[in-house]
This record gives C-alpha cells, structure tokens and sequence, in this order.
C-alpha cells in the first residue's frame, strides 16, 4: 500500500516540472468511497502549453522502475485529456492532466448553473463537463504553492445553487427519453430500451446527488451512490436497479420496465437534504 508520505513526495516532484502548477488527490480515495484495491488518482494541473512531457517521462520511470508512455493533454480523448499509469510499491497511481484554464472556465459555468455531457471513450452516459469543477471542490490538495487548487475550490464551495436549479429543471428530458423507449418497445428492441432507460436513470441519478448538493466526478456506481446521500431518495436505487435487472426481451417485458421508470423517484425544486 502506498504511504501518504510517497504521494506527497511523488506530488512535489511533479509539481517541480515546468508548467506544472498544483496536484491534487482525486476520485474515490479523495472522497473517502475508494476500496483496498483503488487507484490513487493525481490530478495533474498544468497551464496550457508548457507542460514538459519529456520531464514526466523522465519522473514516471524514476518512480515507477520502468518506461511509462505519457498521453499528451488531448490522447485521452476530449475531456479526459490525458496523463500516464504507474505501478508503485503494487499500487497504482495515476497522473491525469488538467488544464487548469479549462477548469476554472467550468467552474465558473457551475457558478452560472451551466452543464452539458460530452462524447468521451470511457463515458458511455457521457463526461459531465463541470465534472471538473467537483474534482475542484473535493480533491485534496498534495502540492499547491501557489494556491491553484484553493482559488478554485473557493470557486465552486458551497455546491452552487444554480447549478442545482438546472440540474433538476433538466429532467423533462427523462421523460422524452422514456416515451423515445416506448417506441422501441412495441419492436421488441430491447438494446434501444435499454439505453434509453440507463440514460434516464442516470439523468435522474445526477440530478438526485445536485439536489443532495453532492458534486458528481464519474459516472461509475453513480446510481447506487444515491441510495448513501444525505437526503430522502425514496428508494430511488432499490427501484431502478431492480427495473433494469427485469429488461426481458418480449415488447410486453420493455413496457413493464418502461411503465415502472417512468414512477422512478426524482427529486424536485423543494427537494432539500
């Protein structure tokens, strides 16, 4: 297992390569959900055109004992821009770039209550894209000379309201979806029911931890997450699990499960934990 005091030391040698300006702790292990065999996630973030690549390299396998190719900011995809995965000491850790430009531009979108969701490999809902501003808010800050992290974190701290609103004001979208679905069902076709369905669902999964005022940075387990906030989701998780596990095959079967998201739990305007 990783010692707290290795992370610290890999993250001020990071953070000494040029254009590196903070690293951070972040997913599970920085909200304390991870389990004994989760990645150690470093949030790298870097100003735009500086970053040297080569001294990464050069760091990665002093670290790590052997080559470790380094993604450039964009290899990655869109919105997961790019990074490098290390073994240490059996654990792994890895580095994931961020513009941090680009990071105090979505927080401050979560400010104004603006979001979308984007095409990215890895993301078959989609990247919530102020998904950055929730790394930014929960991340634990490893090396931050210049206070990066902690202007950004002030940024987006409390969950801002507007985002909020706008996360719960987009569930009319939940039922196009399901209608969408209904069209699907009378054809028996099963793989559209099904994404229509896991999209709704997951719709209503964020919206559910916005309403919680819990920020969101992956869509992994995000439904089953509902069921641990802090706030009445009236058996949300028990209901949707329990829908998409019975998806059949036959039209009737797609109907049922259809009829039964549509009653799905969501929360609304007044929703408060």
């Amino acid at each position: 297992m990783v010692r707290e005091s290795l992370l610290k030391e890999m993250a001020e040698d990071v953070a000494a390569v040029d254009g590196v300006v903070a690293v951070a702790l972040g997913g599970s292990r920085a909200r304390g959900t991870h389990r004994t065999d989760s990645d150690f996630d470093l949030g790298v973030y870097y100003d735009r055109g500086r970053l040297d690549l080569l001294a990464l390299e050069d760091l990665a396998h002093r670290w790590s004992g052997r080559h470790v190719d380094i993604a450039a900011p964009g290899g990655w995809g869109p919105w997961v821009d790019g990074g490098a995965w290390l073994t240490v000491d059996g654990s792994d850790i890895d580095w994931i770039f961020r513009d941090v430009a680009r990071v105090r531009e979505q927080c401050l979108r979560a400010q104004r209550g603006e979001y979308g969701f984007h095409s990215q490999p890895g993301h078959p809902f989609g990247f919530l894209d102020v998904a950055y501003a929730g790394e930014a808010a929960t991340a634990v800050p490893l090396s931050d000379v210049r206070g990066v992290l902690a202007d950004l974190r002030d940024l987006v701290t409390p969950y801002p309201e507007a985002l909020r609103a706008a996360m719960i004001d987009g569930l009319w979208q939940v039922d196009f979806l399901l209608d969408a679905a209904v069209k699907g069902a009378k054809r028996g076709d099963a793989v559209y029911v099904a994404l229509c369905s896991a999209h709704a669902v997951l719709m209503v999964a964020h919206a559910w931890h916005a309403a919680a005022s819990e920020w969101v940075t992956n869509e992994k387990a995000l439904a089953l997450h509902v069921a641990e906030l802090p706030i009445d989701s009236r058996a949300f998780t028990q209901t949707v699990t329990i829908a998409l596990a019975n998806l059949g095959q036959k039209p009737t079967d797609l109907a049922s499960v259809i009829f039964d998201l549509k009653a799905m739990p969501r929360p609304n305007a007044d929703t408060r934990p």
